[in-house]
């Protein structure tokens, strides 16, 4: 029966299942899709009936696992796609393997879904695999994330076990960034609590699995973004280019000048086409399109179309965030293929930065990289690369690595390291006034106070307390706050491990230009690694001075002056220090100030009398004027 105009159903959602080889979730699509009558008419009779004649007994899994090796060893190989409808929308749902080996193709068909369910047995609980597939969910950007607590009728639909697997489950995907929509329990096997509530189970008041699919938000259109428009091909019409390629984001119209990354050439929009439409004036993300410009611009395969006030980036370094696939490990020196929409540059693998680990989520440094690890690493290309970062846009901030025509890795590009390339061409020039002169002049000597503590230790309260009396007393002082750089310098990062680290990194050059230029610079950042603050203490070497601001968690949470700590206890700051992502406190400060037994008063006292003894002419303690 056809559909009115009125009543038109949305494209089919794209989610995918994901979760450990054993826990159940073929058994879960295929028990939902019979639940809901969306299976063909007596397809579980025929199931049933080739079972039998096997000596099988029949699963519910057999509804999805197509192969019959999957059905002999009871694993699921490759991804398998099922359209799925309930009252309200259409689904389209890709069952991912689970078992460690075909994790290539977990990640194929997780690239391609807007959404995903984590299946999580309730009497095993998160495994290492589960851990990783939550992670690779993370990695590839989706966010919407239905947690799904399976076998319950293992543990006799116990509410205590569902309890402790569930905050286990959502205490691991805060700390990787995740906030699920909702946590459930279910038995697939027993149709528990997937489209029908359970009886078994009256302690749980939440929605079933239908109801919470159904509440899933799609991605948001990405018509009102920059234009992305890589181009796939380019044809010969009579006398004129015909340029084809899909619009990853933003709209392209007739009368657009638009400009080709890498190489800068601009023209404007003569006409565009559709496949099998009429002439259009616009198109929008989503859209296959055919265009002509009006000038003969020469533009190939791979470079990307845009509006030139809304460019991608360019560099020949980029810092990526890698899941390795290949058996063979990843060591320096690798040549790769990077595939970046319909892009593909040589690269090499300039430096092996960490390697991170899935379960605690720490990194550690390596020389290589092993199947299935995830790492941070620096690649390197002879030509010039254009991109997004993952964190602005995943269509063009998320890449695939090939050798030898083999699929070997996926990766998300987390920044660039573009002046690394031509740093060996950089001379530095010397100052005319030396160090001495302005410390001379000043009275005292220039140098780095770099206040850390939890947020609502008081950093920079204290900061500015200080500030003001140094001032008073002729000091050349200044402080740099971690909200004010995020206002201008580091308006561009967010708030990834890696951008936290960048923040750190930024805020050091600029305080080791406050120290040479002979200021005191007072720095109030949480900068919660003892690593990022060591290379804090490198970069602005001799006068770095590493100040302690302690003060408890809860009484940090009781200030909350800028109510972060509510809303990261409501889940809507992921990774935030002290609650859901740890603060490492310095183990030799050279100067520790307790806040709770303090005043502001006496902390700016003990502070003013510290920057005196280790800055003033003549009492520095232990330090000379270079």
């Amino acid at each position: 029966m056809s559909q009115s105009g009125s009543e038109r159903r949305q494209p089919p959602l794209p989610i995918v299942i994901v979760g450990h080889v054993d826990h159940g979730k073929s058994t879960l699509v295929g028990r939902l899709l019979h639940d809901t009558g969306s299976l063909p008419e007596g397809k579980v009779e025929e199931l049933k009936a080739q079972s039998d004649r096997r000596g099988t007994t029949f699963e519910w899994s057999f509804v999805m696992d197509a192969f019959q090796v999957e059905r002999d060893q009871g694993i699921t190989l490759d991804t398998t796609r099922i359209w799925f409808k309930t009252a309200a929308r259409d689904y389209v749902i890709i069952d991912a393997p689970g078992h460690k080996q075909f994790l290539k193709n977990m990640v194929t068909g997780a690239a391609n879904a807007d959404a995903a369910i984590l299946v999580i047995d309730a009497a095993e609980g998160l495994s290492e695999q589960t851990r990783r597939h939550a992670y690779l969910l993370h990695l590839l950007g989706i966010a919407e994330v239905v947690v799904v607590i399976n076998k319950m009728d293992l543990v006799s639909y116990d509410h205590g076990r569902f309890d402790a697997v569930a905050e286990d489950a959502r205490h691991y995907l805060k700390r990787i960034g995740i906030v699920p929509s909702v946590i459930l329990p279910v038995s697939a096997r027993e149709g528990d609590n997937l489209s029908n509530r359970s009886r078994t189970m009256p302690w749980w008041t939440g929605p079933v699995l239908v109801e919470a699919l159904d509440a899933v938000q799609a991605r948001p259109a990405a018509d009102d973004r920059p234009l992305r428009l890589p181009i796939q091909d380019v044809y010969r019409e009579d006398e004129k280019r015909v340029f084809v390629g899909r619009i990853e984001t933003g709209r392209l119209r007739v009368g657009d000048i638009i400009e080709f990354s890498p190489g800068g050439r601009r023209a404007g929009v003569a006409s565009i086409e559709g496949w099998n439409t009429p002439t259009m004036l616009s198109a929008g993300a989503g859209q296959s399109v055919a265009f002509t410009l009006d000038d003969d611009v020469f533009a190939e395969r791979g470079q990307v179309a845009s509006h030139p006030e809304h460019l991608p980036r360019e560099a020949r370094q980029l810092q990526v965030r890698l899941f390795w696939l290949d058996r063979a490990p990843l060591k320096e020196g690798d040549r790769l293929d990077l595939r970046l929409a319909t892009a593909s540059h040589p690269v090499t693998v300039e430096a092996v930065r960490s390697v991170i680990d899935v379960e605690s989520l720490e990194r550690r440094e390596a020389e290589t990289v092993q199947v299935n690890e995830v790492a941070e690493i620096l690649l390197r290309s002879p030509t010039p690369i254009w991109f997004d970062r993952a964190a602005d846009s995943l269509a063009t901030g998320r890449a695939v690595l090939a050798r030898d025509y083999r699929l070997v890795g996926g990766c998300i590009v987390t920044g660039e390291q573009s002046v690394a390339a031509t740093r060996a061409n950089i001379t530095p020039v010397a100052q005319s006034v030396t160090r001495e002169e302005v410390a001379a002049a000043n009275g005292h000597l220039g140098g780095v106070l770099w206040l850390t503590g939890l947020s609502g230790a008081g950093k920079s309260t204290l900061a500015m307390g200080l500030r003001r009396r140094l001032f008073e007393r002729g000091r050349q002082v200044f402080v740099i706050d971690g909200d004010n750089l995020r206002h201008g310098l580091n308006s561009d990062l967010g708030f990834t491990p890696e951008d936290r680290a960048e923040n750190i990194r930024r805020a050091a050059e600029v305080a080791r230009l406050f120290a040479d230029a002979g200021a005191v610079a007072i720095v109030a950042l949480i900068s919660p690694t003892r690593a990022d603050r060591d290379h804090a203490r490198r970069i602005v070497g001799d006068g770095f001075q590493e100040i302690f601001v302690r003060a408890s968690l809860e009484a940090c949470e009781g200030r909350d002056p800028k109510g972060l700590y509510a809303k990261a206890r409501a889940g809507k700051i992921p990774e935030s220090t002290g609650v859901s992502a740890p603060y490492e406190e310095p183990d030799t400060p050279a100067l520790t100030v307790d806040t709770e037994a303090y005043g502001r008063d006496k902390a700016v006292d003990v502070l003013f009398e510290f920057v005196e003894r280790r800055f003033a002419l003549g009492r520095a303690a232990g330090r000379t004027v270079r």
